[in-house]
């Protein structure tokens, strides 16, 4: 069975772990009001995505079907 001879140091094992942070979100402006979205979603504010209207404003957009 394969044993490490060495205690990995604190240096080595953030080294190695570098590349596991967490990346900041993306956001875009909507084209309809100007609020920030997430980008390929239904804006939640308006309901437009693509330049038109695809959820009915006032409603909750959780579970609209994205066209």
């Amino acid at each position: 069975m394969a044993v490490p001879k060495r205690k990995t140091s604190p240096s080595r094992r953030g080294m190695r772990r570098s590349h596991h942070g967490l990346a900041a979100e993306s956001h875009a402006e909507c084209s309809n009001c100007g609020e920030l979205k997430r980008p390929h979603h239904v804006c939640g504010h308006c309901g437009h995505y693509d330049g038109r209207e695809v959820a009915a404003v006032g409603k909750a957009l959780k579970g609209v079907v994205r066209v």
